[in-house]
This record gives structure tokens, sequence and C-alpha cells, in this order.
């Protein structure tokens, strides 16, 4: 007689599967985002943490990892960084990697405003004091109001997640270093690890916001954002944007001296791309002396050959765009040495794309001035309409290979051939031929 099987067994056999399986399971959700910042902070770094926290809350990863790698940035944007951390529900996890880099002024406030910070060694942070760079020299800024409020955030932020506030005060009021080491004796970070997986292993268990972290041996994705926010990445660096404003004033420039070209249309998207890239916050003596120098430029193209409005103009362009360097403060919080090389690496180049556009500038007014190889005068010859040309408007033609501004009697059309009457310096006067 077959004996009845106990009703425990299918109990336990589920049991058991039960309990194979939920490793596995607890293996795959474990997942830690990273996302990198570097160089400075700008106007589109706050979009990329804001973007990378709400990635992290929707797809369940148990943490956000921000490396840190900044010579610090815009404050506006380093507030709404901290503000996005505090706000969201997902634990960050600052780290200043790889091993020698630094996370200098703004970073250093972003690191203290993290819920666990952590640094690699050979890394440095600080250099928070406030300065600005003029034609004086670099100076600090004293204004009791700007220091205080910093000053009050970064003890604030310290207090917060329990890290040294007298520390955290030096940054600002005496311009404190500390590497790794010197970081976690005082307490103003809680981790030094070599790399992301040292760091997972050392916060696994910790308890953040509410949640404790599964983080030893969990998987490592990178944050990668979208296409827009990775265009905006490129263009809000401030020496790209002010490159690209200064690159759109030479091609409005050319686009005027030359008309049909399109040199004024790539001057405009390349100005727009600027402005954007810059968060629209440009210097308004900057806009000017720049609008001034178009015009200049303008001028010299009406009475060629005088040289001082074409030299000022270039003047007006070159100050125009020392201005667009971020460096006042409190837009900018960067240590005074970044602010230096930022100037040189924006105005250098302008100073040399400068001097190839007046060069070119003046060899083309040069070979509208000269006069026609053949003959005195070019009275009587005939020349080729390059555009279409209103009767009494001006336009451009070839004449012996060369290309002259003219003014039409008659109605023109692009290839129409004309007979020159007249020429007073630059300026040719024609007519269609019959």
């Amino acid at each position: 007689m077959l004996k009845k099987p106990s009703p425990l067994i299918p109990f336990l056999f589920l049991a058991l599967i039960l309990l194979l399986l939920s490793p596995a399971c607890a293996s795959a959700e474990d997942k830690v985002l990273v996302l990198e910042l570097s160089d400075s902070i700008t106007p589109v770094s706050d979009d990329l943490v804001v973007d990378a926290l709400l990635v992290a809350e929707q797809e369940g990863y148990e943490a956000l990892v921000i490396t840190l790698n900044t010579p610090g940035g815009g404050v506006d944007e380093t507030l709404r960084i901290i503000e996005a951390i505090d706000q969201s529900e997902v634990p960050v996890i600052g780290y200043v990697y790889p091993g020698g880099t630094k996370a200098w002024s703004a970073g250093t406030l972003i690191l203290l405003g993290t819920d666990v910070a952590a640094m690699a060694p050979f890394t440095v942070i600080g250099s928070a004091q406030p300065v600005t760079v003029s034609t004086g020299g670099v100076e600090p800024v004293e204004d009791d109001k700007i220091v205080n409020a910093l000053v009050a955030l970064a003890k604030e932020k310290a207090n917060q997640h329990g890290r040294n506030e007298t520390a955290a005060e030096k940054f600002i009021t005496e311009n404190l270093n500390l590497n790794a080491e010197e970081a976690l004796e005082t307490g103003v970070i809680e981790y030094v690890a070599t790399d992301v997986e040292d760091l997972l292993e050392q916060v696994d268990g910790e308890t953040i916001k509410s949640k404790e972290l599964n983080t030893s041996g969990a998987t490592i994705d990178t944050y990668v954002p979208n296409l827009r926010l990775s265009f905006m990445n490129i263009i809000s660096d401030p020496v790209i944007s002010s490159l690209l404003i200064m690159l759109g004033i030479y091609g409005i420039v050319i686009g005027i001296s030359n008309p049909g070209a399109g040199a004024e249309i790539f001057g405009v998207v390349a100005i727009s791309l600027g402005l954007i890239g810059t968060g629209f916050d440009v210097n308004i003596a900057a806009i000017f002396l720049i609008i001034l120098g178009v015009i200049l430029f303008v001028l010299e193209l009406q009475a060629p050959g005088v040289g001082i409005f074409g030299i000022s103009g270039l003047i007006c362009l070159i100050a125009g765009s020392i201005f667009l360097v971020p460096t006042d403060f409190p837009r900018w919080y960067t240590p005074a040495d970044v602010q230096q090389t930022m100037i040189i690496a924006i105005v250098t180049p302008t100073i040399v794309m400068g001097l190839l556009f007046v060069f070119v500038f003046y060899k083309v007014l040069e070979v509208r001035h000269r006069k026609p190889v053949i003959g005195e005068e070019p009275t009587g010859d005939l020349a080729e309409a390059l555009d279409k040309i209103d009767a009494g408007s001006k336009g451009f033609v070839r004449y012996k290979g060369e290309y002259w501004k003219a003014r039409s009697e008659d109605d023109l059309e692009e290839g129409d051939t004309v007979m020159i009457t007249d020429k007073k310096g630059p300026l040719l006067f024609v007519k269609k031929s019959e």
C-alpha cells in the first residue's frame, strides 16, 4: 500500500525555490548610477544633475554617485545643484575623482551638499575664497553680504551632514585646501576610496534618506545625457560660448562686406548659440563694445583706405571678448589663476582671428582699389553682373577677373553683360550692354 505524500513537501519545495531565487533577484536590483561633472560648472550642469536624479529615481537605482573634477563655476548653477540634491529622495554620493584632480570653489560647496562625501587619494578640495579679476589684477571679494552668505551656506551644509563647520568656513575665509587624508581626518568627508567600486563597498549598509544602501557588488551604470543636454554641455563651456560669439561677429562683418556669401547667416547662428551657452547672462559692456566694433568695421567699408575705423573696430572686438569672460562674482566662482587662464584662452584666439581678418580685409580692399591693368580707365569696357541688381542700386560685377562694387542704371539679372560708363574710386557705374 502506497503511503500518502506529506502536504508539507510542496511548500518546502516552493520555499527552496524562493530561497534560491531571492539573492539573484536582489543582486539584479542593486545598481548605482554615476554622473561625471568635469571642468567648469556651467548653465547646463544643474540640468544634468536634475536629469540624472530623475533617471535614478525612475529606474530604481540605489544611489547616484557624482564624480567631481572641477575648478568651480557658476554660483546660481551650484545652488540649484545643492537644492536638487536636498529635494531628491535618491541618496547622492559626492566623490572627488579620479586621483590627482580637484574640486575647488563651487565644487567644494557641491561636495559639502551631498549626502555622502568622499575623495580619491591625491585629490584636493578648497580654494573657495571669492575673487574677481579686473584690470587692477586679482582682488578678493570683501563684500560682507556675499562672503557671509557663502559661509552660512557652507556651514549649514556641513552641519546638515554632520561635517566640520569650522573647516567649511575656512574654505571661504582663508582659502583652506585639504587633501583626501586631511579632509577625512578633519571630518569634512566620510570616506577615502581608490575608485568607485571601492567606494560602493565602503558605503554599503549606510542608511541615507531613510534608505539602507545595498551597494556592495552593485552594477555601475554611467549616466549618458540625451542629445540636447550633450550639445548644451559643449556650447555652455565659457571658452566655447565666448568664441562662438566672436566668430559670429566676424561672420556678420564678412557678410556685410561680401553680400550673398551667407557669412552673415553663420554669424547670427553662432552668436545665438554662444548666447544660449552663456545662459544669456552676458556683460552689457561686452555687447556694447562688440556692437561698436561691428559699426566701425562697417564704416571702414564705406570709407576704405583710412584704416582708423578698422583698427578701432578690432580693438573694440578684443576688449568685448575680454568682458565676455565671466570673471565677476557672484556670477562666477573659481580661483583667480583659473580665471586668468580662461581670459588667456579666450582672448588669444580672438586676437589671432582678428589680425587674420584685418589682413584679409585689407587685401580685399587693396584689390578693389587697384586700377585696371589695361588702359587708364575702364570706361567703355564690358563686365559681368554677379547678382541681381535693381536700377539705382548697388551690387557686384566681375571685371578682368576682379570683383567690383557697381551701381547700375538698369535692372540687371545675374550673368548679364554690362558696360562700364564711369568709375569713382572703388565704385563702377554700369548699364546693360546692348
